[in-house]
């Protein structure tokens, strides 16, 4: 078994079982590991390699997301392994679920310890519709759950530049309203004032192309864009 475990490795298993279940799943959404809908249900599962404070913290908060929170950690986690009667019992206190991940080499198997059966505080109505626009807005499933959040994401946003970005590489100049209609982007003229990555440079009133940091950037989205996981 490679030593070399990442919290990105327990999102792949814990993706095909809740696809198995009928779900739907995208990973960093809204900073949380793994969102998972299913008609009006909408589930948030926290990935880590071993189970602390900071994570049981995590979790907690995520209640004012989804009605429905998981941790996920290995099945080996020394102090799951150790302790699991009080670990059971600490988690179905704090009202959220456990999931354990068996990484075996010939597979890993995922197993549900512990629903989440009661503790239902406020929901912030605020960032719970931010995590369910980008839900449902990003195409595909472009990053692992669990992967560095420090990194750039191909977000729903950034997927949308990306488009604008495209359109403009191929002209010398547009508007945005032109952009708009040519392809179905009704913010368009929004991206290219905001201008949020550096990628456009405005020409003359309304009328933007794309900037040398925008041609230097761009391929390598695009590529990403290419390979979603759908």
């Amino acid at each position: 078994m490679n030593n070399k475990l990442k919290e990105s490795d327990l999102y792949l298993p814990i993706k095909g079982f809740l696809k198995n279940l009928g779900y739907q799943v995208k990973g960093e959404i809204s900073n949380c590991d793994l969102v998972a809908k299913k008609d009006d249900k909408t589930i948030i599962i926290e990935l880590k390699l071993s189970l602390n404070i900071t994570l049981l913290l995590q979790a907690v908060d995520r209640l004012s997301l989804a009605d429905t929170v998981y941790i996920a950690i290995p099945k080996h986690s020394p102090i799951y392994k150790k302790q699991t009667s009080k670990v059971k019992k600490l988690i179905k206190r704090l009202g959220i679920g456990l999931i354990v991940v068996d990484m075996q080499e010939a597979g890993q198997y995922v197993e549900v310890i512990n629903d989440p059966d009661y503790y239902v505080p406020p929901k912030n109505k605020r960032k719970q519709s931010t995590l369910l626009k980008e839900f449902s807005t990003r195409l595909g499933d472009p990053q692992k759950g669990g992967s560095n959040a420090t990194k750039a994401v191909l977000t729903a946003y950034r997927q949308r530049c990306i488009r604008v970005a495209q359109y403009l590489s191929e002209l010398p100049s547009s508007k945005g309203f032109e952009i708009k209609n040519a392809i179905n982007e009704p913010q368009a003229t929004l991206f290219l004032r905001d201008n949020y990555y550096g990628w456009f440079k405005k020409i003359d009133r309304g009328i933007y192309s794309i900037s040398e940091k925008g041609m230097n950037e761009l391929p390598e989205w695009v590529i990403k864009m290419n390979k979603l996981s759908l």
